[in-house]
């Protein structure tokens, strides 16, 4: 008896995958029994044991349906065969290897923003009509004035070679450099609903990347903690969204605190011209204040710097609390815990650094909307 695996190789987390399982009965007699296709528990696997009815000399294709439950490369286990003798009261069993990887890919849930961020990209670049126009930092071309038009954009010169009064048009800066810092130490680990920090990091830093892609911006990914976990540099606008999932896929949160030094030693390594940078972590007061902000300076001075942290929403629902003695002490803690993050917010926004903090559902979007702020001032 031979076995052989095969299917999809790759899945986004949530999304179902197929499997399929080659069984070769290369003996001369019948074989009867059972056969179990194990995989790893988080695969989700359905339909893994499959009774089995096989003539001599030849093959039965079965299939299996994977639906993971977490991210990574989920590997398969052993073909275990039962056969049952000529009576099935009694019978013998082997293991066959039959090697086989799943990788379950980020879902990417915040795909479903992408469009309506893209139309406000293409409002910002004029290529669709809009009631108030956004001032860029590269010139475009001159146009005739037409009521409402800020004055300030008049352009002089090309006016007195003219008959009508002409304006200049701007358009968003272009082939600016994005740099986008995914922090998967102690504090990424922590559960925001039902994923952990990470997760949700991720998810607004795929959103992120894309939006800056298709602005023509290049884009460019390190995950740190004590080590660098993922490292992409130079992927093509094309080439963004699965160079990106596929890097991401297997970086799990570490438990370890953060080496902010070497943070910062990479994003300088990996930066010269004047960027954006957008570090991913959270707003936790000892490693922000006693850990980032002392080694931050060298990049504060060159780069452009986001942080941006995903709120708890049961914090806000701790601060309600007034039902017994439990609920008191519950809320009075998640009021210190608010004003500590308050405070370590005002210290990055006096340092010159810009906060994004927005509960789950609205932390992708919001980081997004940020972004095309920045690049409608012209600051990127």
């Amino acid at each position: 008896m031979s076995a052989r695996r095969g299917g999809d190789t790759s899945v986004r987390l949530g999304d179902e995958a197929a499997g399929t399982l080659l069984l070769t009965n290369t003996g001369p007699r019948r074989l009867r029994g059972v056969v179990r296709n194990a995989w790893t528990p988080s695969a989700g696997a359905r339909g893994g044991v499959q009774p089995i009815d096989l003539p001599p000399r030849q093959r039965r294709l079965t299939s299996i349906t994977l639906r993971p439950r977490r991210r990574g490369d989920l590997p398969a286990g052993p073909v275990v065969i039962r056969a049952l003798g000529p009576l099935g009261v009694a019978g013998r069993q082997r293991r066959h290897r039959a090697p086989w990887k799943l990788r379950a890919l980020p879902p990417f849930e915040s795909r479903k923003h992408l469009p309506s961020r893209l139309a406000r990209l293409r409002e910002l670049d004029g290529r669709a009509s809009i009631l108030q126009r956004g001032q860029g930092t590269e010139f475009d071309s001159l146009r005739e004035y037409v009521p409402g038009d800020d004055v300030r954009s008049i352009d002089w010169r090309g006016t007195a070679r003219s008959s009508t009064v002409v304006v200049r048009t701007w358009r968003p800066e272009r082939d600016r450099h994005v740099l986008i810092v995914l922090d998967t130490g102690r504090t990424s680990a922590g559960r925001v609903g039902d994923q952990p920090r990470l997760d949700h990091a991720m998810d607004a830093a795929l959103l992120l990347a894309v939006l800056a892609s298709r602005a023509g911006d290049r884009v460019d990914l390190i995950a740190v903690d004590r080590e660098v976990r993922a490292r992409i540099l130079r992927a093509s606008a094309a080439e963004v969204l699965p160079t990106f999932v596929n890097a991401l896929a297997d970086v799990q949160p570490v438990l370890v605190e953060t080496d902010h030094r070497l943070l910062v030693s990479e994003v300088l390594q990996r930066v010269s011209q004047r960027s954006l940078v957008v570090l991913l972590t959270g707003l936790d007061a000892a490693a922000v204040t006693d850990g980032l902000v002392p080694v931050l300076g060298p990049v504060l001075r060159r780069h452009k710097v986001v942080l941006a942290a995903v709120s708890d929403p049961a914090i806000d629902v701790l601060r309600t609390g007034r039902g017994d003695a439990g609920e008191v002490y519950a809320a009075a803690a998640a009021e210190v815990d608010v004003a500590r993050r308050a405070v370590v917010e005002r210290t990055l926004r006096d340092l010159g650094i810009s906060v994004v903090q927005a509960p789950p559902d609205r932390f992708a979007p919001a980081l997004a909307d940020h972004y095309l702020a920045l690049k409608k001032a012209g600051q990127l």
